[in-house]
This record gives structure tokens, C-alpha cells and sequence, in this order.
């Protein structure tokens, strides 16, 4: 008589395999519809924690799994192994989350200038949802900003501010800001030549001959309505509102860079503004230093210190 052995089967492997696959999903759809489509940080960040969440149920029943095939050799050994790659990428991600949640300084805004930071042409107005945060930055934060991130600090370039003008629109490009607000920026255009006169008006032509001046109508200027000023930029001083993105997730924030000239040197600040929560991960002053450097490569041999 011969004996066949059957292999008991892990029923908590194969489920493990069904939820951590089902998170992985829900992370996927989340990142894509963040990323590319029409869901809002706030909401976004309540998915990928969800789905870690679901990710970290399906671990313990993946661990059964492996201690079942390991003591009795029972079925679902790669169900389990599936299990644990599926739900591991949420995981992962909210697990480097929350590592720099309580590594770096609790801000959401950041600047090279503590004292005097760069106001935003267009205020940032978002609806915070569940991820409240203070109205503004506090004498607190910037001082917590300086211990955080010694290294952060503007530029001074010896050259004429239509010169650094095209550096910082070359550095933006590259470090993928989008420039959607500017003011005083007629400062950094190039000097042009002077136009030529006209000749003098004394007479307008007619089909019959030269007219007199005096007999030609001149209209009235309408009365333009009165609107309220926007902000604009103090003299000698050039404004850039710009928005950004990581690259992965999409998260997006607000930019604002100032030029201001000075003798013979031009000064250049940047403040970067979470757009969402009261914590940017780090993520502001890296939006900032990135784009610091790659000013400093376009405006390389002119730096000032």
C-alpha cells in the first residue's frame, strides 16, 4: 500500500496574499490620482494611510503563513511572500513618513531671509481639511528654522539685475518651478535703444490738405473704474510667485523668489510654502536648497557670497 502525504494548506496565507494585494491597489490608485488627476493632498494622504493601514493587517496573517510552512509544510509559502511585498510599499512609505515627522522641525514654511521673508504676490488660501495648521509662521518657527537648517541662506551676486533675472528664470526651469505671478519685473528687462521722436504734430493730413490742429476733435479719457491695488513690488525690487511639485507623490508648494539690487549687486531670497499640513517633512527647505544650487551653477563666476 503506498502512502501519499497531502500538504495541509495555509488559508491565512492566501487571505494574507487577497488584503495585501488590496492595499497595494488602494496605494496605487491613490499616488496615480494624486499625481495625474483630480484628488486633493489632504485626501490623498487619508488613502495612503488607509492603505497602510490595511497593509499592516495582512502582515501577521502572512507571518502564520511562513511559520505553518515552516513547522508542518503546509501550502502558502509564496502567498505569504506575496503578502509581505504587497503590503511592505505602503508601509515603507508611511513608515519614512513618520520618521521624518519626528526628525525634522515641525514647519510648513521656510525662507533664506527669517528677518524680512518675501511676500507672496498672491497669498496661499487652501482648504485645510482634517491637516490644521497655525494661520502663519511664528517668531518660534523661524528660529527653529535657523537651527534646523543652518545652510539655508540667500544669494548675493555681483552683476546687474537683468543678468541674475535670467539665471534665476533658467534655475526655476530646472528645479520645475512654474512661474505663474510676477511683479517689478520691466527692472531686469535689458536696456533697450531710445525710440525715434515723431515728428511734430502741429498738422494732420487731410485728403484736401494739411488740417490745423486745432480743428481736429480730441477725445475725452473715460473715467476707469477704481479696483483694489494689487500687491506690487517696492522700487528695485522683483517678485516671482512660482508653484511646485515632488516628482513622485506630487506634493505641491507655493514659491516665492525676490530680487533686490543693491549697488553693483543683486540679492536673491526664496521662500517655499507647504501648500498642505502643518508639517512639510523637510521637504520646503529641499525645494529651496535645490534650487539655490542650481541658481548658483547658472550664475557660476559671479557670486558675491
Amino acid at each position: 500500500m503506498t502512502v501519499r502525504y497531502v500538504r495541509p494548506m495555509s488559508h491565512s496565507a492566501y487571505a494574507a496574499s487577497r488584503i495585501g494585494g488590496a492595499a497595494l491597489l488602494l496605494f496605487v490608485l491613490a499616488v496615480l490620482g494624486h499625481r495625474f488627476g483630480p484628488l486633493r493632498t489632504p485626501d490623498f494622504l487619508a488613502l495612503v494611510l488607509l492603505s497602510a493601514a490595511i497593509g499592516a493587517a495582512a502582515v501577521p496573517l502572512a507571518m502564520i503563513g511562513l511559520v505553518r510552512l515552516w513547522q508542518k509544510g503546509a501550502e502558502g509559502g509564496i502567498a505569504s511572500a506575496k503578502a509581505l511585498l504587497y503590503a511592505g510599499v505602503p508601509l515603507a512609505v508611511v513608515a519614512t513618513g513618520a520618521a521624518l515627522y519626528l526628525t525634522r522641525p515641525p514647519l510648513y514654511d521656510v525662507t533664506t531671509d527669517v528677518q524680512d521673508p518675501p511676500p507672496y504676490l498672491a497669498v496661499p488660501d487652501y482648504d485645510q481639511q482634517w491637516l490644521v495648521r497655525p494661520a502663519s509662521p511664528t517668531t518660534a518657527d523661524r528660529q527653529e528654522q535657523v537651527a534646523a537648517y543652518p545652510g539655508l541662506a540667500g544669494r548675493r551676486y555681483e552683476g546687474a539685475i537683468d543678468r541674475v533675472f535670467e539665471g534665476v528664470k533658467a534655475a526655476a526651469l530646472s528645479s520645475r518651478i512654474e512661474i505663474v505671478k510676477q511683479e517689478g519685473a520691466e527692472l531686469a528687462q535689458p536696456e533697450l535703444a531710445e525710440p525715434e521722436p515723431a515728428p511734430p504734430a502741429d498738422e494732420v493730413a487731410s485728403e484736401d490738405g494739411p488740417l490745423p490742429l486745432a480743428s481736429v476733435p480730441i477725445p475725452l479719457p473715460r473715467p476707469e473704474p477704481s479696483l483694489p491695488a494689487p500687491l506690487v513690488a517696492p522700487p528695485g525690487v522683483v517678485l516671482l510667485q512660482g508653484e511646485a511639485e515632488t516628482l513622485v507623490f506630487g506634493l505641491p508648494f507655493d514659491v516665492v523668489i525676490r530680487l533686490r539690487e543693491d549697488a553693483e549687486t543683486t540679492s536673491v531670497d526664496v521662500r517655499v510654502t507647504s501648500r498642505y499640513g502643518p508639517h512639510d517633512l523637510g521637504m520646503s527647505a529641499a525645494v529651496a536648497d535645490d534650487f539655490l544650487k542650481r541658481l548658483d551653477a547658472e550664475l557660476l563666476g559671479i557670486a558675491g557670497g
